[in-house]
């Protein structure tokens, strides 16, 4: 049988991006035409001014391109103005969402300056309110995002799902001829309270470009699931993301996987990585991930891809993990700056490869990449640039010159040529 008429039918590209509704969240767009949004969320006391300006410009410098900060109380409310005034000052114009639980409505009522300083609040239906306050107090907060002006991401979390709503749905499917397993019904509460809580917004007269809706929760299986359903019942804008990651390899897995999946079809506008950080770790790591997942699907660019090998018993040394590491650091720290000084270089290929077997053809399909010798190899690294060897380096400062080299190749390549102007004739 000839396979090959088969092999040439099958499509390696992700399905098309389910076209949604586009919203402005503080001049970053997301759904419709847009690229999938990095966004994260801070785990300081909003009340705590500094810690909050600090993180907050750290997990935007990592590349967040919406960072979501705690409003929980009055300390907190009052402190949001403050931060985002410190924020301006200091260059940083990254969106500020404000996370509401239980108390939004009043918290947006009696400190004004806090609503307006907010490019978006996040609702969370389930404890917005309890009985027949629930209703109320939520059209209450989006009564203040008309005031305003703002955008809100309606966020179902199964741990605080509805009880009402799903016990409703457990009793009629008790009822029924062909009842479901209980996941399926929560499933089916968690979407039908993102559903009912954007038709009850829309119609207290929220636009249908000033909506967000989420659907989490913490098994990966269970979350392709919701958003699967989701994503064909409705065109509103999605934010993706596990409730609680984990934290670890375990959080990065299970992210990984779940939102792969679901943004290979075509579902999702922004994402979180909700990682748990390892005690008084590095929050920025979720942006890292999450950064990476879309740029390792080939959704977007965001920083230089530094392509290594594993390493085998043919690569006893050290040098080229240790090179892989340096060049792949120093191209991320360097980033922030870079994207100003040369356009398109988060584009770059750089190839750092242990040995003969694959070295050579690796670094000839980057842009610069370099095949250090292994274990009985001679003690010479061919340098390869746009697919052409053009050097050879030698001796004990191999990774030094080779990293002088990728430092000269992007300042040739992406750097902005300035044009000297002739001083006018007399």
């Amino acid at each position: 049988m000839n396979i090959e008429p088969l092999i040439d039918a099958l499509d390696a590209d992700p399905t098309p991006r389910r076209r949604t509704v586009a919203v402005d969240v503080g001049g970053i767009l997301v759904g419709g035409p847009a690229p999938v949004v990095v966004q994260s969320m801070t785990n300081t006391d909003t009340a705590d001014i500094d810690a909050t300006v600090a993180q907050v410009a750290a997990l935007a410098k990592a590349g967040s391109e919406i960072v979501r900060i705690t409003v929980d109380r009055n300390e907190s409310a009052a402190a949001v103005p403050k931060v985002r005034e410190r924020l301006d000052r200091l260059g940083i114009t990254v969106p500020l969402v404000g996370d509401f639980h239980y108390i939004g409505h009043t918290l947006l009522a009696e400190h004004p300056a806090c609503a307006e300083a907010l490019a978006k609040y996040r609702i969370n239906p389930g404890n917005v309110g309890f009985g027949e306050k629930k209703d109320r107090q939520f059209v209450q907060i989006i009564e203040q995002a008309i005031r305003w002006n703002k955008p809100v991401r309606i966020g179902v979390n199964w741990g605080s799902l509805d009880q009402a709503l799903l016990t409703r749905l457990m009793d009629e499917n008790s009822l029924s001829a062909r009842p479901r397993s209980a996941r399926a019904v929560m499933r089916e509460a968690i979407i039908q309270s993102a559903l009912f809580s954007a038709q009850l917004a829309e119609e207290t007269g929220l636009s249908r470009d000033k909506i967000i809706l989420s659907a989490k929760v913490s098994n990966v299986q269970d979350l392709i699931a919701v958003y699967r359903d989701l994503s064909n019942r409705t065109d509103h804008a999605l934010h993706l993301g596990l409730t609680e990651a984990g934290m670890g390899s375990k959080g990065i897995v299970a992210s990984s996987a779940a939102l792969g999946i679901l943004l290979q079809e075509g579902i999702g506008d922004t994402i979180r990585v909700s990682l748990t950080p390892e005690p008084n770790g590095d929050r920025t790591r979720e942006v890292q991930v999450a950064q990476e997942i879309l740029q390792t699907m080939g959704f977007r660019q965001f920083v230089p891809i530094v392509a290594a090998c594993p390493g085998c018993g043919r690569t006893t040394s050290t040098v080229f993990q240790e090179l892989a590491e340096q060049i792949q650091s120093d191209l991320r720290t360097s980033m922030p700056l870079w994207r100003e000084k040369y356009p398109g270089v988060e584009g770059l290929k750089v190839a750092v490869m242990g040995c003969i077997v694959n070295g050579p053809g690796e670094s000839k399909h980057a842009d610069i990449g370099i095949s250090l010798p292994g274990t009985g190899e001679t003690p010479s690294a061919p340098i390869f640039v746009d697919g052409k060897k053009v050097a050879t380096l030698r001796g004990p400062n191999i990774a030094e010159d080779f990293k002088v080299m990728v430092a000269d190749y992007i300042d040739r390549r992406f750097g902005v040529a300035t044009v000297a102007v002739e001083p006018a004739a007399e």
